[in-house]
């Protein structure tokens, strides 16, 4: 295969993963907030307990369909994902609680600088100038379109920093697991999926009561009810998996960048389907700042020196060698 069909592919299968996760990601961000606007399912940990119980039973169907090979993943490593995983769902949702709207979203972009400084730390990568300035951009577009009243306390700022951190580590962890274990995405949930089950059904009630006041087993369901709930769980499959292959393919940055895409679109969405309500001209500008920031990344960061891991020179025919074992070995060609 030449080179260029295979940088085709790569794009292709690339575009795919990416659609895949927008896709599912939308979609339960529309179902959720039905259920819990709507239909007072204010249980967001329980609920992502019952998300990974679904995603545990499709990997135990997919391993005994032949789909997911055993693999090995040391038990130290799984914990560490698990417990920092576990502490961003838990921390997100305790962050929206004792903060402003204005607050957690700049706390979200923060992100995004916090995972640069991991893999500048741990990968030794290094960025370019325009590669830098590039997520500044996107940073401030959806600054511009979503922050408003931004007001700091002191047990607030906390739960930021802790689920910052957290999802920054999670989010880190998922592409470093996959690269040094040779990990498929579906072989990666497999490990994962039911420990964080377990634990976010067992600690989720607690903390659910704890953030809400109210106790998910006294919750009323009905048909309707139980059917957004059903819907919820189905999509959150896919958006697991999407997540696993996207961070798989790209790297945690790429994937904060590439995710405000997805609040962008959420907004235009609202704009498109709710009316005009919310749509002025701060909104517009920052949607349209924040795209040419992720324009200006994909090209910043594709062009040679502009996101590369610093490294000792090889000889030619040792790095070419290199490369091919690195294509060979990618995990998630196939999915």
């Amino acid at each position: 295969m030449t080179p260029s069909s295979k940088a085709d592919k790569k794009a292709a299968a690339d575009i795919a993963a990416w659609m895949f996760n927008i896709v599912t990601s939308v979609g339960i961000i529309i179902i959720n907030k039905a259920l819990m606007a709507t239909y007072g399912f204010t249980f967001a940990t329980t609920l992502t307990g019952l998300h990974f119980v679904t995603t545990t039973l499709m990997t135990i169907v997919l391993r005994w369909l032949g789909y997911i090979q055993p693999s090995h993943l040391p038990i130290s490593d799984l914990l560490k994902f698990v417990l920092f995983a576990n502490f961003s769902i838990v921390g997100m949702n305790v962050s929206l609680m004792w903060n402003s709207v204005g607050f957690y979203q700049i706390a979200k972009l923060s992100m995004i600088p916090v995972s640069c400084l991991l893999e500048v730390a741990f990968d030794k990568i290094r960025y370019s100038r325009d590669t830098k300035l590039s997520i500044l951009t996107v940073l401030m577009g959806v600054a511009v379109c979503t922050v408003t009243d931004v007001s700091v306390n002191t047990k607030g700022f906390i739960a930021a920093v802790v689920a910052v951190w957290s999802t920054a580590l999670q989010q880190y962890y998922v592409h470093h697991l996959q690269k040094q274990y040779k990990l498929s995405s579906f072989n990666l949930l497999g490990h994962t999926a039911p420990i964080q089950a377990g634990s976010l059904l067992l600690a989720g009630p607690f903390v659910d009561y704890w953030l809400t006041n109210k106790r998910v087993d006294a919750f009323k369901f009905d048909t309707t009810s139980l059917l957004f709930l059903f819907l919820s769980c189905s999509i959150a499959i896919g958006t697991n998996l999407s997540q696993f292959i996207c961070i798989g393919r790209f790297t945690a940055v790429t994937f904060q960048v590439l995710g405000h895409m997805k609040t962008i679109l959420v907004l235009t969405l609202g704009f498109i389907f709710f009316g005009r309500e919310g749509l002025n001209v701060h909104v517009v500008l920052g949607m349209i700042i924040a795209i040419l920031g992720m324009v200006w990344y994909g090209n910043a960061s594709s062009k040679p020196g502009g996101k590369e891991r610093r490294s000792y020179s090889l000889p030619k025919t040792s790095q070419l060698k290199k490369d091919s074992l690195l294509e060979a070995s990618d995990p998630d060609d196939k999915v």
